[in-house]
C-alpha cells in the first residue's frame, strides 16, 4: 500500500520561503516520477511541479523561478522549496505519485501553506 506523507506547510509573509516534504512508503519510490499540486479554496487542484525517476524537473509557469523541485532516493522523500512566496500560492499542497510520469496515482494527505500579505 502506497502511503505519501506530506509536512512542512505554515504561515508565512508574502516573499518568504517554506521547505515542503513528502515522505513515500509502499512503493520502489526511485522508480516513480512525483508530482506537487495545490488547490485553494473553491478552486480546481492545479500542477506546481514534477520530476521524474531521472531527476528532471517541470513546473507550471506561475512559479518557474520561485519554487525548486528535489528528490532524495535514499530518504524515499520528495521536496517542494518555495521562495519569493505570494498570497496566491495560499493552498492545500499534495505530493503524488506519477503514472506514466503524467498521471496522478496516489495522493498525500495535503498540507496548507498560507501566505499573508
Amino acid at each position: 500500500q502506497v502511503q505519501l506523507v506530506e509536512s512542512g506547510g505554515g504561515l508565512v509573509q508574502a516573499g518568504g520561503s517554506l521547505r515542503l516534504s513528502c515522505a513515500a512508503s509502499g512503493t520502489i519510490f526511485s522508480t516513480n516520477a512525483m508530482g506537487w499540486y495545490r488547490q485553494a479554496p473553491g478552486k480546481q487542484r492545479d500542477f506546481v511541479a514534477a520530476i521524474s525517476s531521472g531527476g528532471r524537473t517541470n513546473y507550471a509557469d506561475s512559479v518557474k523561478g520561485r519554487f525548486s523541485i528535489s528528490r532524495d532516493n535514499a530518504k524515499n522523500s520528495v521536496y517542494l522549496q518555495m521562495n519569493s512566496l505570494k498570497p496566491e500560492d495560499t493552498a492545500v499542497y499534495y505530493c503524488a505519485t506519477l503514472r506514466g510520469g503524467i498521471k496522478p496515482e496516489y495522493w498525500g494527505q495535503g498540507t496548507q501553506v498560507t501566505v499573508t500579505s
